[in-house]
């Protein structure tokens, strides 16, 4: 079979692409990147929130000046440009549900809930009903076609390296999906922008949540979630009170500045309960955590009969550690080589295989 340019199906000329274009220069390197391979390329763009409070900050993603943005860069390529309006979805599959979870004493990452939902299954839906053979987004990520199908790994550039936001995509999904950036560092990708003289070749990357343009999650979830920002206690692990709070969403596992309380050696948020509305406090060495369960577990290729010997990552910005994984049917355990700290429930336990993304679960609360 003949290889062809990102792994395309056919041939260039024989594909429809569609272009996931946020407005940024990544997405927008990704459509040109297509159109200069020969596709017959459709960027669409989504409008996901009420962006007129966010259209004049500088930094935020998906913000009303992004749309214009993306229209431009089309514009300049010459290829058709769409906004869809996923604001609903994107309101009850992302924005109450990252409320929920901080309301639950967990710490979100709405960019995996996001690309799990409105992205890489709503809009590669749309993509799909446009006649499109793949979906291109400016993830740096890399699909590698293996043996048992498509495979997600680690992009070239670690510094970048979005492969831990990616871990619950199905393995369709990933089968449909092409990452055009994976093998391109950031300097390179704005080289190329400026080559294809993209009108946000020097625009600069977005930085906080999306739906929070004034950087202030808490005043959201208070908003959303009033039960959130009831006072509580702070405590130690014997259940002595130590102080009080205005509200559990302002903590999370591992956190040590802003505790409001007064103690001889350095204190840690070991966890969260959320029905008592208590802030459990201790020692570093307390913070530590060998077993890590997990829930609603998606696996890419052929799930382990046994257990398996994987590095996890348990925070974006964390090194892999070493552990044993042993997967079940309503989740899974990974039991770390040495105890890790900061282990937050809410956030995603990616397992990986040198550069390979085996898959991940949710982390949950221990017994």
């Amino acid at each position: 079979m003949a290889a062809y340019p990102y792994d395309l199906p056919k041939p260039p000329k024989d594909c429809r692409v569609v272009v996931a274009m946020s407005g940024g220069v990544d997405s927008a390197t990704t459509a040109a990147l297509m159109v200069e391979a020969g596709c017959d390329v459709v960027g669409i763009t989504l409008q996901l929130y009420d962006h007129g409070a966010a259209i004049n900050k500088k930094g935020a993603c998906c913000a009303g000046q992004d749309i214009h943005d993306a229209g431009r860069v089309a514009q300049r390529l010459g290829i058709p440009h769409y906004v869809l309006d996923y604001e609903q979805r994107f309101r009850t599959e992302v924005i109450d549900e990252f409320a929920d979870a901080y309301a639950r004493g967990e710490t979100p990452i709405p960019c995996v809930t996001c690309n799990r939902t409105v992205k890489f299954r709503d809009l590669l839906a749309t993509a799909r009903e446009l006649g499109a053979d793949a979906l291109a987004t400016g993830h740096y990520a890399r699909r590698v076609a293996g043996a048992d199908g498509a495979e997600l790994h680690c992009a070239a550039d670690e510094g970048r390296d979005q492969s831990y936001f990616l871990f619950a995509t199905t393995q369709p999904q990933l089968d449909y999906l092409r990452f055009p950036l994976g093998g391109l560092t950031k300097d390179e990708t704005r080289d190329l922008a400026r080559r294809f003289d993209l009108p946000v070749a020097s625009k600069p990357d977005s930085q906080d949540i999306c739906f929070v343009p004034t950087g202030s999650y808490g005043d959201l979830v208070a908003k959303l979630r009033p039960g959130a920002t009831e006072p509580g206690e702070i405590v130690d692990e014997q259940g002595q009170v130590l102080g009080g709070h205005d509200g559990i969403i302002h903590f999370t596992v591992g956190q040590r500045k802003g505790l409001g309380i007064a103690a001889a050696d350095p204190l840690y948020v070991l966890r969260i309960e959320a029905a008592s509305r208590r802030v459990v406090v201790g020692p570093r060495a307390s913070l530590g955590q060998a077993r890590v369960a997990l829930r609603d577990v998606n696996w890419l290729g052929r799930r382990p009969d046994d257990k398996l010997r994987v590095a996890v990552k348990l925070r974006s910005a964390q090194a892999p550690v070493a552990g044993t994984l042993m997967l079940a049917a309503d989740g899974g355990e990974v039991v770390l080589d040495e105890p890790t700290l900061g282990v937050a429930p809410g956030q995603a336990c990616v397992v990986y295989d040198g550069g390979r993304v085996l898959g991940g679960g949710w982390i949950k609360r221990s017994a």
